[in-house]
């Protein structure tokens, strides 16, 4: 008789926090079995084996609607669960973690606001009921505001990539570039 492997702890409380579980528990139909497949639990060791940003941002790409409520009239829950000493000293720990990178990438430094993404959605309940998914620093990442929209509502054009090459005079269009 073949014996299954046990699941570790962590994929349990990634499990709980699957995308699937979650829609069904706020009653929203579950996908066709065919979208049920694609879908996956991302993890912060998944993603730091990639090691672009454009790759990364491909991985946590989650193609949302602007404007569709995600935590509607408890709002006010999200706050104040984001302003909680404990998530405060959490952030700080990923930060470092992350070394104030967006999606933990070197040389794309953090000089504004920096916003903690969890790469596997949140909900209400997970807030209430505590669930050890919204401290897991295997569900999150490093990101500014941009790249947290861009990841949110699948918007590439929302990235700033690789910063523009300045040449001598490209901001004048009236004066030619010498040519060596």
């Amino acid at each position: 008789m073949k014996r299954r492997p046990k699941t570790s702890n962590r994929q349990n409380v990634l499990r709980n926090c699957m995308p699937m579980r979650l829609m069904q528990c706020e009653g929203i139909p579950a996908p066709p079995l065919k979208e049920m497949l694609k879908m996956s639990i991302r993890t912060y060791s998944e993603l730091s084996q990639l090691k672009t940003f454009k790759e990364r941002y491909q991985y946590l790409k989650l193609d949302g609607i602007v404007g569709k409520e995600t935590f509607g009239f408890q709002r006010w829950l999200n706050q104040n669960f984001y302003h909680s000493k404990e998530w405060l000293s959490f952030r700080d720990k990923i930060i470092i973690r992350d070394n104030g990178c967006d999606l933990g990438v070197e040389g794309f430094e953090i000089y504004g606001s920096v916003l903690i993404h969890h790469l596997n959605p949140i909900t209400y309940d997970d807030i209430v009921k505590r669930n050890p998914c919204i401290f897991d620093p295997e569900n999150v990442i490093c990101t500014k505001h941009q790249t947290h929209n861009a990841i949110h509502y699948g918007d590439e054009n929302l990235l700033i990539i690789a910063p523009i090459q300045r040449q001598p005079n490209d901001t004048c269009p009236w004066r030619k570039i010498e040519r060596s």
